[in-house]
């Protein structure tokens, strides 16, 4: 068998996938996307039984992903999924589509709707960027003269990412979120992010805890991982102070470093697995 990855960098959670694939005696070959140049008709490609994508870029990773695809290559995740979860509207609106209980949004196109959607909402309110990861450029708007000195900067910012405001109503989640695995058909672990901050991404300095895969969190996070088209994902889920259980989002190429003691799940071993399983059936 004979595995590509795709990578921009490689960071723990690709050292530690190539790591289990040469533990195994499986040929897997590293691809910098950044050294590469496609040729129209080339075919070398196809000596790729599965092509892993582990790139940071989403606009790499969807080019690349498009290309192979288009040569019949069997990528994972698919272009589509990456697609779906590299953009939070989609993400919401596949898992609206799918009935998956997800916390409620809004989007607006100006920052004259965006004030008139967030009063909608009612303060305080988050606003996000559409694209985006590691918790960045995320604001919590407390009233109204706070939200209009948020839109104002986003407005001239100049960046597409920051002329279409996504909103959503501010979940109290008791300082803590969690994080599933999902592989395949199977919830495989989960962790909860706990900060003092109210962003519990561990990028931005939350710490990790074990957090037992309950028979609601192993049913929503399948149904979101269903919902954007499957394969190997990251949930993030809240918990609402009622009890509830929203997703707020998925991620097509996640990151365990923080995850495997925490939880005692070997994740690296769980995704080769995975990806010969599908390497081998393709």
């Amino acid at each position: 068998m004979n595995i590509g990855l795709l990578h921009s960098r490689i960071r723990a959670e690709e050292k530690m996938l190539l790591e289990e694939f040469k533990r195994r005696e499986i040929r897997c070959e590293e691809i910098d996307v950044r050294k590469i140049a496609f040729l129209s008709g080339h075919v070398t490609w196809s000596r790729f039984d599965l092509v892993v994508d582990r790139c940071i870029s989403e606009a790499q990773a969807e080019a690349t992903l498009a290309i192979l695809e288009s040569m019949d290559i069997p990528c994972v995740n698919r272009l589509s999924v990456r697609q779906v979860c590299g953009n939070k509207l989609t993400t919401s609106l596949a898992l609206e589509r799918a009935g998956v209980p997800s916390i409620p949004f809004r989007i607006a196109l100006s920052a004259e709707s965006a004030l008139q959607a967030i009063a909608g909402v009612g303060y305080p309110a988050v606003l996000k960027p559409i694209v985006g990861s590691w918790g960045r450029f995320l604001a919590r708007v407390n009233d109204a003269d706070a939200a209009e000195a948020v839109l104002e900067h986003k407005s001239h910012l100049g960046s597409p990412m920051h002329q279409v405001f996504y909103i959503q109503p501010f979940i109290e989640k008791g300082g803590s979120d969690i994080r599933s695995f999902v592989i395949g058909d199977e919830t495989v672990a989960a962790i909860r992010r706990r900060s003092n901050h109210w962003i519990t991404n561990t990028a931005r300095g939350a710490s990790a805890e074990n957090c037992v895969v309950t028979s609601e969190l192993d049913r929503i996070s399948r149904d979101a991982a269903l919902a954007v088209g499957g394969g190997a994902v990251a949930i993030d889920v809240v918990e609402t102070p009622d009890g509830r259980l929203l997703i707020n989002e998925v991620n097509a190429t996640m990151e365990f470093r923080n995850s495997i003691d925490t939880t005692g799940v070997n994740i690296p071993a769980r995704l080769v697995d995975f990806f010969v399983g599908l390497g081998a059936a393709a």
